[in-house]
Parts: C-alpha cells; sequence; structure tokens
C-alpha cells in the first residue's frame, strides 16, 4: 500500500520534530506537514525532520486537513491510504501498523481509540472524556454504531475519503468523517492506541472558549448528516 500522512500543526515547534521521527518511514511515502498558521518555528522543525511542509493561512483543523488532501491529489500516483495525525506528540505514531493492518485485511477506515486502559493519567481532560461519550452515543441513537472515540489518529483509504467529500473546515473534521462514513455504509473498524499527555497546552481542549466551540461543532454535525 502507499501511504500518505497527513499532520495539521499549529504552534507546535516542540512536539512536530518528535512525532515525525516515530512514524515507521518503512510504512510510509510521504509525511505531510501543514503549517495552519504557526508564528512559530513549525515549519523549519518540520522540515529538517524530512516531512514536505505546506503553508495553510486559514486557520482550522479542517482547514489544514484539507489542504493536505489536494496536495496528495495533485500526485502523479495518488496514495492508497491517508492516514491522520496530530502534531502535539499525543499520539504514538509507532503504532500505525495497527490501523494499517486493517485496512490491509479490508477495512475502509479505521479509528484509534484513546481507551483509559492505555491511556495515560491527565492526557485528556473531564470535557473531552465527556464531550467523546456523548458524541459517540449519539452517533449510535443516531446511525446505529457504537464509536468508542472521536481519535484523531485514523486511516482511511484514499478513493473512500475523496467519496465522502470532506468540507468542514474546523472543529467538526473528525465526526464529519465518521458519521460521513456510516451513512456510505463503509467498512468501519476500531483499534485501541496509546495515548498520553501532549506537549504544550491545547488550542482547544486547554481553554474553555475552545471546549465550548468545539463542543458545539462536533453535536451540530451529527445532527446535520442525519
Amino acid at each position: 500500500m502507499l501511504v500518505d500522512v497527513i499532520i495539521p500543526a499549529f504552534n507546535e515547534q516542540n512536539s512536530i520534530g518528535s512525532v515525525i521521527q516515530d512514524i515507521p518511514k518503512e510504512l510510509v511515502r510521504d509525511i505531510i506537514v501543514v503549517d495552519n498558521n504557526s508564528s512559530d518555528e513549525t515549519s523549519i522543525n518540520a522540515k529538517n525532520a524530512g516531512a514536505t511542509v505546506l503553508k495553510q493561512p486559514l486557520q482550522g483543523y479542517g482547514n489544514a486537513c484539507l489542504k493536505g488532501i489536494a496536495f496528495t491529489n495533485n500526485k502523479e500516483i495518488l496514495p492508497d491510504v491517508i492516514v491522520f495525525l496530530d502534531a502535539d506528540y499525543s499520539d504514538f505514531p509507532q503504532e500505525m501498523n495497527l490501523l494499517l493492518n486493517k485496512i490491509w485485511k479490508g477495512a475502509d477506515m479505521v479509528i484509534g481509540n484513546r481507551v483509559k486502559n492505555k491511556r495515560e493519567k491527565g492526557s485528556m481532560t473531564i470535557p473531552q472524556i465527556f464531550g467523546n461519550w456523548l458524541a459517540c452515543n449519539l452517533m449510535k441513537v443516531m446511525y446505529g454504531y457504537q464509536y468508542r472515540d472521536l481519535g484523531p489518529f485514523r486511516a482511511i483509504k484514499y478513493d473512500k475519503l475523496l467519496e465522502i467529500g470532506m468540507v468542514d473546515k474546523t472543529y467538526g473534521w473528525t465526526v464529519e468523517m465518521q458519521v460521513k462514513a456510516l451513512k456510505q455504509k463503509f467498512n468501519v473498524q476500531q483499534v485501541d492506541v496509546s495515548y498520553r499527555k501532549r506537549i504544550g497546552q491545547s488550542k482547544i481542549s486547554g481553554t474553555i472558549k475552545g471546549s465550548v466551540l468545539a463542543g458545539y461543532k462536533i453535536i451540530t454535525t451529527i445532527f446535520k448528516y442525519k
């Protein structure tokens, strides 16, 4: 499989190098870091670590991911799989094989679940944990499938990613993908992954405003596609 990795990054100069370093290079073709209007040395550190660096001045998690997808779509040879990974070093990139093995065996999309027994204490805030529980249970009621997490560490076949037509530009990105995958009746699978405290402060869960806005967008996205 040809695998490209897309990493949206906003002011993650202290972590981005470690993320790139821990990605199993034998599994991937290209590591694409999308600098989402950082004011620090995120781009420089990502480039020095060996990544392809794109600039996306329009802030928003979804905006950064869409930029990465547009870049891969212009390649002469398209990837078979896209892996999405956060830039804050909270995920364990070396566990990428856990997701890709399920793709290899037939899954269309695989979500990495940040389960309690593999999660470092304090790595997720109480609002995050509650928000994940609420969103996953809403999707079960409305779409008939039990997700266990909205984890950002995920893999999806490239043709399926294009088929669902992602459009969200901000906080609703992850849940939009999960809802649309269910509506399209994809073979959705999940795998438990490790999770640790991120480097630096979260731009979303680290502030009350960010948590409220993210929660609102996630819930409205779930209802929007029903």
